[in-house]
């Protein structure tokens, strides 16, 4: 792809960076860029800048947030003896919408994958721990994706939280196997969170 102007082609090289951005894809969208009003695409560049340099990690759960505890945590009419244990932030925001769960997450930031050389260390696996052996949390439900390396993961934390009294379910499998969670209609993974079932008869 031939260029007429380094700062375009800089420009279309970055964006295509982005996952499933290819390099014609990314030379279209600079180019939309360029035709909209300057004060539109600096106020684009303004808060991409603000969000690398100002987004937080909750220091409870590790969901994205403002401030140093997320709004769902610092929220006092949640349960907190229950906690879903989720891959990501998308995973939050799909069970959120569907209004049926009222208790606290976790946030885990990946799945074990040997492969992509995940482990458990690269994930917020100990702190989960750590935040149940404090003895607040009655219930750990897994609300991971339906896939090997989900249920891999599913599998190390139970064992990790087995000797602890406290109860593990996984959501029913109304989610496809091999399906991502954040993809599910709201209604059938509303369904799956309230008709969970106990993690030690899910496998």
């Amino acid at each position: 792809m031939n260029f007429s102007s380094k700062l375009l082609e800089n420009a279309v090289n970055e964006v295509a960076q982005l996952p499933g951005i290819g390099k014609r894809t990314a030379l279209r969208m600079v180019l939309h860029l360029l035709k909209q009003p300057k004060p539109q695409t600096h106020n684009l560049a303004n808060s991409l800048s603000n969000l690398v340099d100002n987004i937080k990690l909750c220091k409870k759960c590790h969901n994205i947030s403002d401030v140093d505890v997320c709004d769902i945590c610092a929220n006092p009419s949640r349960n907190e003896e229950i906690i879903c244990v989720v891959e990501d932030v998308r995973d939050v925001m799909a069970i959120e919408n569907t209004s049926q769960f009222k208790g606290l997450y976790h946030v885990l930031g990946g799945k074990i994958s040997p492969i992509e050389g995940v482990g458990p260390q690269n994930l917020t696996i100990d702190s989960l721990i750590d935040k149940v052996k404090e003895g607040t949390i009655k219930e750990v439900i897994f609300a991971l994706s339906s896939t090997i390396e989900g249920d891999t993961t599913n599998f190390y934390i139970f064992k990790q939280l087995e000797k602890l009294d406290i109860k593990t379910s996984t959501i029913a499998r109304g989610i496809a196997v091999g399906d991502e969670l954040q993809y599910a209609d709201e209604i059938t993974l509303g369904r799956s969170i309230l008709n969970r079932i106990p993690f030690d008869k899910s496998y």
